[in-house]
């Protein structure tokens, strides 16, 4: 592999590295909305009505993009909502 293809391989790995992801909430029939609110609020730092707003959108359209970040916060925060019961995952952008 020449000079050229090692800097282009550089730069693929460094553009996939900072792509921003998407962490998404997924609707449940077991938690309640203030179960759901409070939570996103506390793990999320959301305030209490974009929590709201999250939670509606969650339940009338079966998921909602919560946060916006680098792979290894919204990774944190998906695992913190796993255990506390609620489902979601990361997408990216």
């Amino acid at each position: 592999m020449g000079t050229k293809e090692k800097v282009q391989k550089r730069e693929k790995q460094k553009l996939q590295a900072s792509k921003l992801h998407v962490l998404i909430l997924h609707n449940d029939d077991v938690n309640t909305f203030d179960f759901v609110i409070e939570t996103l609020v506390d793990v999320c730092n959301h305030d209490p009505h974009q929590a709201e707003q999250c939670a509606l959108i969650t339940h009338f359209k079966g998921k909602c993009d919560i946060k916006h970040g680098d792979f290894e916060l919204l990774e944190s925060m998906m695992n913190e909502l796993h255990r506390r019961g609620l489902s979601a995952t990361i997408s990216s952008t």
